[in-house]
């Protein structure tokens, strides 16, 4: 199969034989990622990363992926240290930053940043988080973690859980396991709960979904918990945030007597316990490791079709 997206910019654009693809080359990429076995796939190719979010997970897992075959990284981690302080406008830094680079990602705190960027540079870009909108490699790697742990994505029952209305992780998983044979399940207070229009576009292709406030209602039958923070940065109102965190507290007796595992895209703050960590049933720092390999499919596929 040839794979024919140039830009990676929301989970919706791909189809299901993109997604089983780019899984499917993660799992070579894994023994490089591991520093098992080594590549120069992308010798003397450079990665632009414009970060004008802080990031960790996502920001150093680019970073190691490109490194991992073989090329280089530039950019920025924090907006305060380039031009835009001086007034710059974000055409002018991407476009300049496109001329530098043979692919651009960005993550940016304003929806759609993403796809403005990749129609004023020639070069491929990859989005990585736009405010509330998408963050598609993460879904990514969310996939490939459940495959990989499960052994499957087809016939798995995943329940979202915490803040699914600012969630851009929720979002774009959502809309790819869509396109899988789950079921899914939504739980967070009545102020978070997934946007309608979502909700609306998964009925529409048949997906089961069930929404509750209480997550007792999703143990027995889950295999996956996928949890997320309550993201006071999303917030108009801070009262509103400090009514509703720590909504949910996922601790190791909560799990007892069930077979699930507990995902979580990270940073986690009081979300899920720390007597979970070494446990069976949590897989968020395994979870972050997938996204190496993930974005090393990624980054080889797209410079490589840009070629």
């Amino acid at each position: 199969m040839v794979f024919d997206q140039k830009n990676i910019i929301s989970i919706s654009d791909f189809s299901k034989d993109d997604i089983e693809y780019i899984l499917r080359l993660s799992e070579k990429m894994e023994p490089i990622a591991r520093s098992k076995k080594q590549s120069n796939v992308l010798s003397g190719k450079i990665l632009g990363m414009l970060f004008y979010e802080p990031s960790t997970r996502t920001r150093l897992s680019f970073e190691a992926a490109m490194k991992r075959l073989g090329g280089s990284t530039i950019g920025f981690a924090e907006a305060n240290v380039i031009s835009a302080t001086k007034g710059e406008n974000l055409t002018d830094t991407v476009k300049i930053v496109g001329e530098y680079s043979d692919a651009i990602v960005i993550r940016h705190n304003m929806e759609g940043t993403a796809r403005f960027a990749s129609s004023v540079v020639d070069v491929p870009v990859i989005n990585a988080g736009d405010g509330a909108g998408q963050h598609p490699t993460q879904t990514l790697l969310d996939l490939y973690t459940m495959k990989r742990v499960l052994g499957k994505i087809d016939d798995l029952h995943v329940a979202l859980v915490g803040d699914l209305k600012y969630g851009r992780t929720v979002h774009s998983l959502a809309y790819a396991l869509a396109m899988f044979d789950v079921k899914m399940s939504f739980v967070s207070p009545p102020e978070l709960k997934m946007p309608d229009g979502i909700v609306h576009d998964l009925n529409r292709v048949g997906v089961s979904i069930k929404e509750t406030t209480d997550i007792h209602n999703v143990l027995d039958d889950s295999d996956v918990l996928y949890v997320t923070r309550i993201q006071k940065e999303r917030f108009p109102d801070p009262e509103e945030y400090s009514k509703i965190k720590g909504a949910y507290m996922i601790d190791e007796k909560l799990l007892e007597d069930t077979e699930l595992i507990v995902m979580h895209p990270l940073p986690r703050i009081d979300e899920i316990s720390y007597d979970v960590d070494n446990t069976k049933y949590g897989r968020y720092f395994e979870q972050a490791f997938y996204g190496v390999p993930v974005r090393m499919a990624l980054l080889k596929s797209i410079i490589d079709s840009f070629e």
